[in-house]
C-alpha cells in the first residue's frame, strides 16, 4: 500500500513528540511514533521492567492514534482503552490540521491520554 499520510504532518508529530522528550528523562521515558500508510500512533516507551535485562527491547505502549483519510484530507483522533483497542475521540471533530489534535492530546481534558 502506498503512503497517504502527508510527510509534512509526520514531521509535525515528530517535532511535537521531540518537545515531550526531555534529555534528562530519555533513559526512563520517551515518546516514539509508529507510522503506517493511513495513521500515526504515538507510543510511550519505557525501559524493560527487569533491572538485570541488558538487551531487552523497551516497552512500547500506545497512547493515541491519528488517522488520516486522504479522500477528505482530514485527521481524526483516537484514544486507546485498557484492552489496547482504539476508539474515536468524540471531543474534537476531524480536522485538516493535525496540530489541533496534538494540542487536544496535550490538554487532555478527559484524562485518557496521559497518566
Amino acid at each position: 500500500m502506498r503512503a497517504v499520510v502527508p510527510e509534512l504532518d509526520v514531521h509535525r508529530v515528530l517535532r511535537w513528540a521531540g518537545g515531550h522528550n526531555r534529555p534528562e528523562d530519555l533513559y526512563e521515558l520517551r515518546l516514539e511514533l509508529d507510522v503506517d500508510p493511513t495513521s500515526i500512533t504515538i507510543l510511550e516507551c519505557r525501559p524493560p521492567w527487569e533491572p538485570d535485562a541488558i538487551d531487552t527491547d523497551w516497552i512500547r505502549f500506545p497512547i493515541a492514534r491519528l488517522r488520516y483519510v486522504a479522500s477528505k484530507e482530514q485527521w481524526t483522533l483516537y484514544w486507546r482503552d485498557r484492552n489496547l483497542a482504539f476508539h474515536r475521540y468524540e471531543h474534537v471533530p476531524p480536522t485538516p490540521t493535525i496540530d489541533e489534535l496534538l494540542a487536544e492530546i496535550d490538554r487532555d481534558p478527559t484524562g485518557i491520554f496521559w497518566d
